[in-house]
């Protein structure tokens, strides 16, 4: 499967909250930062479809809004539940820019959040 990197935002743009929420192409991708850097995952909960980017995030995890399930940023894992892992995706700073790889093949239903 073929993966291009993508520029999301400026390293300095970078809301403060820690999170910033959006879709490329045609991926829903939640970008955190960390106190150990930078994590993207896809912003869909594996349990019921909802978008992670209206949860919190502490502690290096994003809670689901929904039900509470959490899930690691860095690796995906579920570590609030026995629910499949998150997809991750790579993230970099690049020359100031942060920059996400998303893969080049449109996601499937079972990678979208519900209504989307």
């Amino acid at each position: 499967m073929s993966e291009t990197w993508h520029p999301l935002i400026a390293e300095s743009d970078f809301p403060e909250e820690g999170k910033l929420a959006t879709k490329v192409a045609g991926w829903y991708v939640l970008a955190a930062k960390t106190d150990d850097g930078f994590h993207a995952v896809n912003d869909r909960c594996t349990h019921q479809a909802a978008l992670l980017s209206g949860g919190r995030i502490r502690r290096g995890a994003v809670m689901c809004p929904l039900h509470g399930a959490r899930f690691e940023l860095e690796t995906g894992r579920c570590i609030g539940g026995a629910y499949k892992d998150l997809r991750t995706f790579p993230i970099r700073v690049e020359g100031g820019q942060v920059e996400v790889c998303v893969p080049d093949e449109a996601p499937t239903m079972e990678e979208l959040p519900v209504g989307q």
